[in-house]
């Protein structure tokens, strides 16, 4: 089980001793397609043979774009055979980063799949590069289609040998300030994590996983990707977004692991079939309490999972014992592209509500004497790409990862989150405020989407809201009663200079789209203020205590 042979390797053992074993599960219009190992491999191997065809040299950068599907992991595994890097792009990326992770990396290609908005990526690849249309109905038209190539070119007779340092990916960072930074992995890091993970997350069953988190982030590459290769778990790719619910529903997978929104939105579904008051009332009855549980566990589709898993940002604790209240145990963990999100994670019969769990088997971690949170083990990045200047900036003198978070451990070595050091502000008091932990406290509203502490030219910090789809059709009144609640009882814990001076309503949700929003979903706090600047201003001058914004 251990990763003694890199993924492609790994792909043709399988396809040898398991050749009809199904691994990629694709749904087109609706419809499941499966794909199994021998001609996966196959295909692998064939567009391996013509990425060599098309003269592109082994070390080259190959883009991958478009949205989670079996051929992202065949492009991937493709790359890797030819002697070529690969470089995942977010479909939903800004046009300037897109242009500055093609021009950065020398990219000589892009395989493209099926996104939402092709054109506007599309137009920005250089006319120079290289194109290739991944075989699906809604993939933008390239200059070369993947079935064609794959029918063209015989299968390379074996793959080219990838030594322990050789850089197998870049993966951009996707930044919420600046330029993306391109983390170099090679495969002496994609192999201490996939052991690790293969460790610490040994198979208990026939494993299913789903996947619909952004494949260009490292976590879906190295937890869904890498790890059902080496666990012969099977894949199923979400179609569409707007198809979560239904296809979650209908794949019921084992492992689950999504960002907080995703788990905001699914109480939100189930909310707005039972309302709250209701659900306690049911909870309440012993002879009705299992079956609901179990009811809304199947309806979500949770109800076979035995590792839910949440990352990438806090996930507010009321919120993960609203979940445990169904006997859905979810479980945070922690880690970061530099490390190969290899950091620390609770598992099911370790687990901390309000940590982000004890250290990955080798992790080795430590607090700085300022409270950063460093690491240094063999999953870490060699640097980022052509940037000497800032890798050397965020090593340590004796060779750890600085991570820019701020941490303690407790005394039986669960790891807490207490903030991030550039999110730090000053009031004009004078006074620092870390806002993750009070934006964590007042998560707990049900009618919240995402929030935003700010406070560094006020004399008190306030608190902007985004709504989600219930709280934007609920009574103002309403709303205002159970954000002025929320508010007192998170002030009552806080010190005077960090309490909440007011919560201010933003008429427009935060998303990807107007750039509020990174692609894995955290929100650009340099962003928001830039774009509420006037805004703060004007309702850090008001002692209300709500306010919405015009």
């Amino acid at each position: 089980m251990l990763a003694t042979q890199t993924p492609i390797e790994k792909l043709l053992l399988r396809a040898k001793e398991t050749p009809n074993w199904p691994w990629l599960h694709q749904s087109i219009n609706g419809e499941w397609r499966a794909w199994k190992y021998e001609e996966i491999a196959n295909q692998v191997m064939r567009m391996a043979a013509a990425i060599q065809k098309l003269g592109i040299p082994q070390g080259s950068a190959i883009g991958i774009g478009g949205r989670n599907t079996a051929h992202w992991f065949m492009a991937d595994l493709a790359i890797s055979a030819a002697g070529c890097v690969s470089v995942g792009l977010y479909p939903k990326q800004s046009a300037e980063h897109l242009r500055y992770i093609l021009a950065h990396c020398e990219a000589k290609a892009v395989i493209v799949g099926p996104m939402m908005e092709p054109k506007e990526f599309m137009d920005v690849l250089p006319p120079e590069l290289i194109t290739i249309r991944m075989p699906y109905p809604d993939a933008p038209p390239c200059q070369l289609e993947w079935d064609t190539l794959v029918a063209d070119n015989a299968p390379l007779a074996a793959p080219v040998i990838r030594g322990p340092e050789e850089l197998i990916t870049l993966v951009y960072t996707s930044g919420t300030t600046g330029h993306p930074k391109g983390v170099m992995l090679n495969w002496r890091n994609a192999q201490f994590t996939i052991d690790g993970l293969m460790k610490s997350m040994p198979p208990k069953r026939e494993e299913i996983f789903f996947s619909y988190l952004p494949l260009a982030h490292m976590f879906e590459r190295g937890a869904v990707e890498m790890c059902s290769l080496y666990l012969g778990a099977q894949i199923y790719f979400l179609e569409h977004l707007e198809k979560l619910p239904e296809q979650l529903a209908f794949v019921r997978p084992t492992r689950f692991f999504g960002v907080p929104l995703v788990y905001t939105r699914i109480q939100a579904g189930v909310l707005k079939k039972m309302p709250q008051e209701k659900l306690d009332k049911l909870l309440k009855i012993p002879l009705l309490s299992s079956l609901i549980k179990n009811k809304i566990k199947k309806a979500i589709g949770l109800d076979r999972a035995w590792l839910i898993f949440s990352g990438a940002a806090p996930m507010p604790k009321p919120l993960i014992e609203w979940f445990a209240k169904l006997d859905i145990q979810i479980l945070q963990g922690y880690g970061m592209t530099e490390n190969s999100i290899y950091a620390s994670a609770n598992l099911p019969n370790a687990n901390r509500i309000g940590s982000v769990g004890k250290e990955n088997l080798g992790a080795n971690t430590r607090i700085a004497a300022d409270g950063e949170i460093q690491y240094k083990h063999p999953g870490v990045m060699t640097g980022y790409y052509k940037e000497p200047e800032k890798t050397a900036e965020t090593f340590t003198e004796d060779g750890y990862l600085r991570t820019g978070d701020k941490g303690r451990l407790d005394a039986d070595g669960y790891l807490y989150i207490t903030g991030r050091t550039k999110d730090i502000f000053k009031t004009m008091k004078g006074k620092y405020v870390a806002p993750a932990p009070i934006e964590g406290a007042l998560a707990r509203n049900t009618d919240i989407e995402q929030l935003c502490f700010v406070g560094s030219e006020l004399k008190q910090p306030i608190m902007l809201v985004s709504l989600n789809e219930a709280g934007r059709t609920r009574p103002r009144e309403d709303i205002e009663r159970g954000l002025v609640a929320e508010m007192e009882a998170v002030n009552s814990t806080l010190e005077p200079h960090e309490a909440i001076g007011k919560i201010v309503v933003v008429k427009d949700p935060w998303s990807i789209d107007n750039n509020l929003m990174t692609p894995t979903m955290k929100v650009k706090r340099n962003e928001i203020e830039k774009r509420y600047h006037t805004l703060i201003a004007k309702e850090g001058e008001t002692r209300n205590k709500v306010s919405w914004e015009a």
